[in-house]
């Protein structure tokens, strides 16, 4: 009987063609599945996966209001995480997504305000809260004096009168004229009456039948429904409908179009990153690195084609050392998702552009330290105080290098780095098998000791000099500034 054929463990890539015929909710669920089986590890392929699952999501989604989409994003990047809580990555694309969300509304926002502000209809006639921006010119209520004109009185003829006769006399009989001021004299003006004469209404002459009177509405006050100029227009149930159905729609293409440009900005992030490597490799220079990482292969590759350097690097004891000889020998080893790389993609190039590429030992690299010139490493996660998570061996490489003085650099996208604090540090570390650290052949041993295989290693801020990223070159202590431009304070806590 023939065997049937063997399937292809599915991948990122598997994952990414499965998208577009699969409905949304079953590959939300295939993805919870390949994170929690590690058969999608790594933060770039995590980064990546995530990304194309959260277009797929925006694409998909209906929504009236916007706060409708935050929260389908936000449900969906909670059950993502709470899958794989380790890979750090994946919260990070969830955050930025929901940022750039959070951000596309406001400014949508900000633009119907300013549009509702200065708005204007084209024909004044059709709309009465037009006329209210022409108002009539206002009579002063002290012309309810009795102005010269009036009473026949001229102005030029009382000054006239008033040098030829001496003054005083004039200006008594000018007021005669006139008339009395005790009986002329206006009320005072106060917030409830009009700078208009009321020829409707008399005017009020006592406090007590102040409120008594009937109130007629000024003529040149703004008619009930329209719009003054220093206010907005009214809202309307219709209007606001019509708001909600321009931000689905204008919002929509908006979004998929910045997740786009986060989805590009994963594939380009290393060639960004390998544009510093001369400014920080010189040449004749003897250079430390650890685990065959993509960002760091293309970092020392940029450099090689004008720089002559050598390359020590560390097995990575036990779980990358059987890639790590593959990368220094040559020989093609398993392709890996993610990060780590086979031969060909790494030490033949080094080794074609004329690199030295020498393989040591973790215990003879507090050794070789002092040799050494710079260390380059790679990571899986950099956290909000300059921390981060690497692989197994970093933190002792580091601790050597502050031991002999030696600079350390870290090489990493923006898209690791992560808003959440150390606060649990042991919550960060992944296990692996341990029967690599020790065998099961002695079942005496296993039974009387516990054996732990880390894959990943905490290491501190005060180890590390310098990170290099897609944005440049940044000290650890100056990191909580890139956080907080990339990520929202209202989705730190997912």
């Amino acid at each position: 009987m023939p065997s049937a054929p063997t399937s292809l463990s599915p991948g990122l890539q598997s994952f990414i063609k499965s998208l577009k015929g699969t409905p949304v909710e079953s590959s939300i669920e295939h993805l919870i599945s390949l994170l929690k089986r590690r058969q999608i590890k790594r933060s770039k392929s995590c980064a990546v996966a995530t990304a194309h699952l959260l277009l797929r999501v925006v694409s998909a989604f209906r929504w009236t209001e916007i706060d409708q989409l935050i929260e389908r994003i936000h449900h969906v990047g909670v059950r993502l995480c709470a899958a794989q809580p380790r890979e750090l990555a994946v919260g990070n694309i969830v955050r930025r997504v929901l940022g750039l969300i959070r951000e596309e509304a406001e400014d949508d926002r900000d633009g119907d305000s300013f549009s509702m502000a200065t708005d204007s209809p084209a024909d004044p006639s059709n709309d009465p809260g037009a006329m209210s921006w022409h108002r009539p010119s206002l009579s002063s209520s002290i012309s309810t004096l009795g102005g010269p004109a009036r009473h026949g009185v001229s102005k030029s003829t009382d000054l006239a009168r008033f040098h030829a006769d001496g003054g005083p006399d004039v200006v008594f009989n000018v007021f005669r004229s006139v008339g009395d001021l005790s009986t002329q004299r206006p009320p005072l003006l106060g917030s409830h009456t009009s700078y208009a004469v009321h020829h409707a209404a008399p005017m009020a002459t006592s406090m007590f039948n102040l409120f008594s009177r009937e109130t007629t509405r000024s003529p040149t006050s703004t008619p009930p429904g329209a719009r003054s100029p220093s206010s907005k227009r009214n809202l309307t149930a219709q209007h606001l409908s019509m708001l909600s159905t321009t931000a689905q729609r204008d919002l929509k293409p908006d979004i998929i179009g910045g997740i786009e440009e986060i989805v590009d900005e994963l594939d380009q992030v290393d060639d960004q990153i390998a544009a510093f490597a001369l400014d920080h490799i010189h040449s004749n220079e003897i250079i430390l690195t650890h685990n065959s990482s993509a960002t760091v292969q293309k970092f020392l590759l940029k450099a090689a084609a004008k720089r002559k350097f050598t390359v020590v690097h560390a097995e990575a004891f036990p779980n990358d050392h059987d890639a790590t000889y593959s990368v220094v020998t040559g020989r093609r080893g398993l392709n890996v998702d993610g990060d780590a790389l086979d031969a060909d993609a790494f030490t033949k190039p080094l080794t074609a552009a004329g690199v030295t590429v020498v393989l040591i030992p973790d215990s003879a690299v507090f050794a070789l330290m002092s040799r050494v010139n710079k260390v380059i490493l790679g990571t899986h996660a950099v956290l909000a105080n300059g921390a981060l998570v690497a692989a197994a061996g970093a933190r002792m490489i580091a601790q050597a290098a502050r031991t002999h003085r030696t600079p350390v650099v870290i090489v990493s996208g923006i898209y690791k780095l992560s808003p959440e604090h150390p606060f649990d540090v042991d919550g960060l570390i992944e296990y692996g098998d341990a029967g690599k650290v020790f065998g099961y052949d002695d079942g005496e041993m296993v039974e009387r000791v516990d054996v732990e295989n880390p894959l990943y290693d905490f290491v501190p801020a005060e180890l590390v000099n310098l990170y290099i990223t897609n944005l440049g070159g940044h000290a650890p202590s100056y990191l909580y500034r890139i956080v907080a431009d990339h990520y929202r304070i209202e989705d730190i806590d997912l």
